[in-house]
């Protein structure tokens, strides 16, 4: 029977399995399209497809850096549990190092791991660990010195929050501070420069907005708001706010004074921006029961 790309496509859709997988189990069942199922469930193909509808917001992130280089990568998985897993942090690990070598999270997917692909390397992992996982984000960062630090380490260069710096001048010790500084108060942005535009004018709205409820002349409103904003820009930016380490100075004062500039950063966080759904006990148990 020919393998026809419509009868791909609807094995797709019913398995959620990769287009190759699916060209394959028809190909080995003669295009049968119930043998075809039953071959990717015998496989775990059809197993990661079931999964890929839970909803993955823990795992982990795990940072690498190499030659002025540094990356930061977000693989999720459905519980805690499975970040704690060996053989998770390890397939973690390689994706890092396999990062290294890309420029964004979709290169990366499509990129070689051990003779096979990020993506089904992930799809693989589903089918035998049983959760839903992905490679959700990454981001890369260069400069002179690039400093990586761990917020709630699960195993070497992986655990929560992951955390980049990119500097010229000062040293590892300075960057390290930077970083945990940066995981500790999670800054909008570099410098005033950097920040989104319209998040700065919403910003600024709603603080005229609020001035206006005083009942305050505009004249007098204006200058309320010129201190406002610069407060607000002051807590959002790496540069202006206050040094963990030291609060009497900000950041950027204590790179300066250090004979650094701070040129980046980067932070991702487990789960950030991700809805969970809550159920109630009950409901939980109820889904379990169903498989």
């Amino acid at each position: 029977m020919a393998i026809t790309a419509a009868l791909v496509k609807e094995l797709r859709d019913s398995t959620g399995a990769g287009m190759m997988d699916a060209k394959k189990a028809l190909t080995e069942t003669n295009g049968d399209m119930e043998a075809a199922v039953d071959w990717l469930r015998t496989k775990g193909l059809a197993k990661a497809a079931k999964k890929s509808g839970r909803t993955a917001a823990e795992g982990l992130v795990a940072v690498a850096v190499a030659g002025g280089k540094g990356i930061a990568v977000e693989v999720n998985s459905e519980t805690d549990f499975v970040g704690k897993n060996a053989d998770f942090q390890k397939m973690v690990s390689g994706i890092a190092d396999v990062a290294l070598t890309v420029g964004d999270v979709d290169a990366l997917k499509a990129a070689d791991m051990d003779g096979k692909s990020v993506e089904q390397t992930v799809t693989d992992a589903v089918a035998v660990i049983g959760e839903n996982m992905s490679v959700r984000r990454m981001s890369a960062l260069a400069g002179d010195t690039v400093v990586s630090y761990v917020h709630n380490a699960a195993a070497p260069g992986m655990g929560k929050i992951g955390v980049l710096v990119a500097m010229t001048g000062g040293d590892e010790a300075l960057g390290k501070q930077i970083a945990m500084h940066i995981a500790a108060v999670n800054p909008a942005a570099l410098s005033e420069a950097d920040m989104d535009a319209s998040v700065v004018e919403k910003e600024k709205q709603v603080q005229m907005d609020i001035a206006r409820e005083s009942g305050k002349p505009e004249a007098v409103i204006e200058k309320m708001i010129v201190g406002r904003m610069k407060k607000f820009v002051a807590e959002a930016t790496l540069l202006n706010q206050s040094f963990v380490v030291n609060p009497d100075v900000t950041v950027g004062q204590a790179a300066s004074d250090a004979g650094a500039t701070i040129t980046g950063f980067a932070r991702l966080e487990v789960g950030e921006g991700i809805e969970v759904v809550k159920e109630d006990f009950a409901a939980e148990v109820a889904k379990a029961a169903q498989g």
